[in-house]
């Protein structure tokens, strides 16, 4: 079995699966951005574990004829949410993409078991993502 086909198989809710599978891994793609409000909590033992609170980031229609919306988003922090689902007894790999780095824009790469959000860095100038955008690729650790 190749890379690309093991990641299917360990992958739902796919956008476009020809556009977002290539050779070097499985595309992921925004299904939502949000605002962290209210700082979370993180005490030595674990008992004072409090979630930061967050919001969904306000999108804007460039045209009112697009399917799609934008997040039009200034420098920060902000937790970025995947449409794809991800179940795996063994860690993938998620990183950036080259076009979300190219940018200004970035995550931390990580190991991965299931998709959570994951914070999205921005850039002082700001950083503009259209719905569906693929900003991080998926891949096999070996």
């Amino acid at each position: 079995m190749t890379d690309a086909e093991e990641l299917l198989e360990r992958v739902d809710g796919i956008v476009h699966e020809d556009t977002q599978l290539h050779e070097a891994g499985l595309d992921l793609t925004v299904a939502e951005v949000y605002d962290i409000d209210r700082p979370g909590e993180i005490d030595f033992g674990g008992d004072e574990l409090e979630a930061a609170v967050s919001s969904p980031h306000e999108t804007n229609l460039r045209d009112p004829d697009d399917d799609y919306a934008w997040w039009e988003l200034g420098a920060g922090t902000y937790l970025l949410e995947y449409n794809e689902g991800l179940a795996s007894e063994e860690p993938l790999v998620c990183q950036p993409r080259s076009e979300l780095l190219e940018r200004g824009g970035t995550h931390p790469t990580v190991f991965v078991r299931e998709l959570s959000p994951i914070p999205l860095s921005v850039p002082p100038a700001g950083l503009d993502l259209k719905e569906n955008a693929r900003v991080s690729t998926l891949l096999t650790s070996e």
